[in-house]
């Protein structure tokens, strides 16, 4: 995964559930992340509670093989049934797609594969930054988490819970650059950056090609 799609919304969340927060792998122990920075799994499938108020899903380079495995499709499956939220950062919303959690759905993920991935399972691509729809709510690429995790507080203790821990994150984004959607960054730097995503989104959709069937 991508550290940051757990490290921010966990950062943001963690207050609401002190004692009871799960970091959850195929079984406990360290998870390399894309970058190279791990995080420790501090449970199992199988040790993971049954009922859940949020089942955050992060995204990455390792979603296309998420995509695909048998186990993890299994526990989201699982634990979204009796989940009151059920959540994502950037590509985790295809995972969630690819387990049928996102069938009829209004859904964000990130913008290298929202409009070319999701339609394949089965949700309704938004381009927004976070979603709503019903008990789902997905977040668009890597640093929306942390919006996410901002709004799904204020509906779990309310606005002045979530306005109070965004300013002890002191979190009043200023970027350097206004370069953060295609849109803002122009063709030169979206094509550079096409480039770089490209593997991730033909894996991507080769494997919701494979999960959705003919």
């Amino acid at each position: 995964m991508t550290a940051l799609d757990v490290i921010g919304p966990q950062a943001l969340l963690a207050g609401l559930a002190p004692g009871s927060l799960h970091l959850v792998a195929a079984s406990a122990g360290p998870v390399a992340s894309d970058t190279g920075v791990s995080l420790l799994a501090t449970t199992g499938f199988s040790g993971c509670p049954e009922d859940l108020d949020v089942l955050l899903v992060p995204g990455g380079d390792g979603t296309p093989a998420q995509m695909r495995d048998a186990a993890t499709l299994d526990f989201l499956r699982a634990r979204a049934a009796r989940a009151r939220w059920v959540a994502s950062v950037c590509t985790g919303s295809l995972i969630l797609g690819a387990a049928g959690l996102l069938r009829g759905y209004r859904a964000t993920s990130h913008w290298c594969v929202r409009d070319r991935v999701l339609p394949l399972l089965g949700a309704v691509p938004a381009a927004e930054r976070v979603v709503f729809d019903r008990d789902r709510v997905t977040a668009a690429g890597v640093s929306a988490g942390l919006d996410l995790a901002l709004a799904l507080a204020a509906r779990l203790r309310g606005e002045d819970y979530a306005r109070t821990s965004q300013l002890v994150a002191e979190y009043a984004p200023a970027p350097a650059f206004r370069s953060g959607t295609p849109e803002a960054a122009g063709p030169a730097v979206t094509r550079a950056a096409t480039a770089i995503l490209a593997t991730l989104a033909a894996e991507s959709e080769a494997a919701a090609r494979a999960v959705a069937g003919p």
